[in-house]
């Protein structure tokens, strides 16, 4: 099996399908904390942390991951201390293989920081 922390995120362009349920489905146990949107175009996942301060650290450690992996996540920081992450791929209108892979690095980063 190759795991998803093993691979990096490649370019997407536009006219490429997005995952189908199957293919979610293939790569949804490496990333078993993250929700799938019904209507298969999304994944998000919230993190809770101590304070605003861990909040933000952890905010600014997934942005310098995402410019590493040239995939970019929508974040919100509400109720000080709770981070929601969503992730999608706009150029395929829904999920690709990017989207399971930053969100497997970013649960590295959570439990690397004892998130």
């Amino acid at each position: 099996m190759i795991y998803l922390t093993d691979k990096k995120c490649v370019a997407c362009e536009g006219g490429m399908p997005p995952l189908t349920k199957a293919q979610i489905d293939e790569l949804k146990p490496q990333t078993p904390e993250w929700f799938v949107s019904d209507d298969l175009r999304f994944i998000n996942r919230e993190f809770t942390f101590k304070d605003f301060k861990q909040t933000l650290a952890f905010v600014n450690k997934v942005g310098e991951l995402a410019e590493s992996e040239g995939h970019h996540p929508d974040l919100f920081i509400h109720d000080y201390k709770k981070l929601a992450i969503t992730l999608t791929t706009y150029a395929v209108k829904g999920l690709s293989e990017n989207d399971f892979i930053l969100a497997a690095k970013i649960d590295l980063l959570a439990h690397t920081d004892e998130t």
